[in-house]
């Protein structure tokens, strides 16, 4: 049965775990890793690589969604083995082990090797998303749980904004040599698989705890109720809306930035994601989740609004810094929401079939977004999620008031 929520009290709160801190420095690191990689990969590969923009969005889309594909299995399999920590070690090491490919990547067939590596390196993320998130929720009280989520994803967005400083710093000093700042990357998601190999202990299981059981089976699945149906509803609604990141990079090209300068957009973007993920996340065990929830559309449309019709590094600067603030209000608060409403058993599972709905959307969303670029401009692309957004803003309200706990 999904576990309800504490209610305000004068009760003073648990501590958070330590195990919360190692999974959200494990995120840190291998966000740096992959982040100094990403934040330049669009500009490489329609660079050097001369690939076009719609194939930018397709790649995009593909790597990205088949992250969150992957995370339905691993999630379903961390439930029918009982353990979730060696999944997601399996998932960074994974994901580390792929960086060194992107800076091996030459001649004629280099190209197919960039995309080669991205999709291992979201397959790892994919391996270890669902179980990680599964752990943390298995982790926390659910009293915290929100704050659990926002420190995790507030963590893990440092990373975010660290990696594309020091590649934006690497490239200055080395003279835009891609290369040499890919292998850079290296060291942080090496770092990333020791801290959580040796950093932390699983929980075992309560002597009361059911035995694991086998997710694919029609009984196990009928048991996620409808306030978790609901909540991967809007949760595939809001993907749609937001498509890759990879988009605030070629916005910022197209607007003029020079190369060594547009990591910077995405060091804009997730310091506010950082700074914003945690008090959003205490916030959301105080107030109804679809309150936050509507809060963090609105904005993503003001940021669509803003981007679309920006004309220089004002406007720019504004629509990513309401595209942070919209991660910080939506992107933990979804994982908790999912935590609450699954059954303890089957968490892994509810957070993999979470991630497959999203990465279906992901998938379409980045499609139609590099489509819209090539054939109609950047406006449009950012127009057309503004109205996505909208139109999942209008969708929230009876759902939520119908199914979605607050």
């Amino acid at each position: 049965m999904p576990e309800p929520a504490a209610p305000p009290s004068s009760v003073s709160k648990p501590v958070m775990p330590a195990g919360v801190w190692v999974l959200g420095f494990t995120s840190l690191l291998m966000d740096i890793s992959s982040e100094m990689i990403h934040s330049l990969l669009p500009l490489f590969l329609v660079g050097p690589l001369a690939l076009s923009v719609l194939t930018v969005g397709v790649i995009e889309g593909i790597a990205e969604s088949t992250a969150l594909i992957t995370k339905v299995f691993s999630g379903m399999l961390s439930d029918w083995l009982g353990r979730r920590k060696g999944l997601a070690v399996l998932g960074y090491a994974l994901g580390a082990a792929s960086k060194p490919v992107f800076a091996l990547a030459h001649g004629a067939s280099a190209a197919g090797i960039v995309i080669a590596a991205r999709f291992a390196d979201r397959v790892g993320k994919g391996i270890r998303g669902a179980p990680r998130d599964a752990l943390l929720a298995d982790l926390t009280p659910p009293a915290i749980r929100g704050a659990a989520f926002g420190l995790r994803q507030s963590l893990d967005t440092v990373g975010a904004f660290t990696g594309p400083l020091l590649a934006s710093g690497l490239m200055l000093l080395w003279a835009g040599d891609f290369r040499a700042v890919f292998w850079v990357a290296v060291i942080p998601g090496v770092l990333s698989v020791a801290v959580l190999a040796f950093g932390l202990r699983e929980p075992p299981r309560p002597a009361d705890a059911p035995p694991p059981v086998n997710p694919i089976r029609r009984e196990a699945l009928a048991q996620l109720p409808r306030a978790y149906w609901a909540v991967v509803a809007v949760g595939a609604l809001a993907t749609l809306a937001r498509f890759s990141e990879a988009f605030l990079v070629l916005r910022a090209s197209d607007l003029g930035v020079p190369a060594a300068w547009v990591p910077l957009v995405m060091v804009a973007m997730s310091g506010v994601y950082a700074a914003s993920a945690y008090p959003f996340g205490r916030l959301a065990d105080r107030l109804p989740h679809q309150v936050l929830l509507a809060g963090g559309l609105g904005v993503l449309i003001a940021a669509d609004a803003v981007l679309a019709l920006a004309t220089g590094w004002a406007g720019l600067g504004l629509g990513v810094a309401l595209w942070g603030v919209h991660m910080g209000m939506t992107q933990g608060l979804l994982g908790a929401m999912v935590a609450d409403t699954a059954p303890a058993a089957l968490r892994g599972t509810a957070f993999g079939l979470f991630n497959l709905a999203s990465g279906l959307a992901m998938l379409a969303a980045s499609v139609i977004a590099g489509a819209l670029w090539t054939t109609l401009g950047p406006a449009a692309t950012f127009a057309a999620g503004g109205g996505f957004a909208a139109l999942t803003l209008l969708a929230l309200v009876p759902l939520a008031r119908r199914s979605v706990p607050a």
